[in-house]
């Protein structure tokens, strides 16, 4: 798939100019009070940018040229890379690594599994992963969750919507937060 990023971008300046809230993926994120975040294809970089503006240090990667050309014009600051998740080896890790944008549906079919496993190499001992992606299109959440716990998280929390609303079965989107550490710690603290 090639993407024009300056067009995608611009999805969102106007859904901003027109007064929505574009930020909700950013604030949520907040809630885990992390220092440093992981943005996992992170296309132009919405997420990134708005999470640096809270204080964040923010690493975002993406396999695609044109969205990080887009990302770093908008923002120069931040620490861009290019790159596959599925194969991701950076030699940090994150307080949360964040896949916004349904990152999992734009997977090559038959490669979810690696690209649970490169992001999840990348979560802290004490951090989360955390995806958003729209249901009923290819990539079933009991699959994610069974990615997931191969690459050694659990499920912690589920919602429907990126402002935390409840996730009940009948839901055509799910945010689901996974966990590499035990019950009780600062992850485990939050959302709940």
């Amino acid at each position: 798939m090639s993407w024009d990023g300056d067009d995608y971008q611009r999805q969102f300046d106007d859904l901003a100019a027109s007064g929505t809230d574009v930020h909700g993926e950013a604030a949520f994120v907040m809630t885990f009070d992390p220092t440093t975040v992981l943005d996992a294809g992170c296309g132009t970089g919405r997420v990134a940018i708005e999470l640096s503006r809270r204080g964040v240090a923010v690493v975002g990667v993406d396999a695609d040229a044109s969205m990080l050309a887009t990302a770093r014009s908008r923002a120069p600051q931040i620490d861009w890379r290019r790159g596959d998740l599925a194969d991701l080896d950076l030699p940090e890790h994150f307080d949360v690594v964040v896949m916004a944008g349904n990152v999992p549906l734009f997977t090559e079919p038959g490669t979810e599994a690696a690209l649970v496993a490169g992001c999840a190499r990348h979560v802290a001992p004490a951090g989360v992963l955390i995806a958003g992606f729209q249901l009923g299109r290819g990539y079933a959440l009991a699959d994610y969750d069974a990615h997931c716990a191969a690459a050694g998280l659990r499920l912690l929390a589920r919602y429907a919507t990126w402002d935390g609303a409840p996730f009940a079965t009948a839901s055509d989107y799910a945010v689901s937060v996974h966990a590499r550490e035990a019950a009780g710690s600062k992850a485990s603290d939050c959302r709940a």
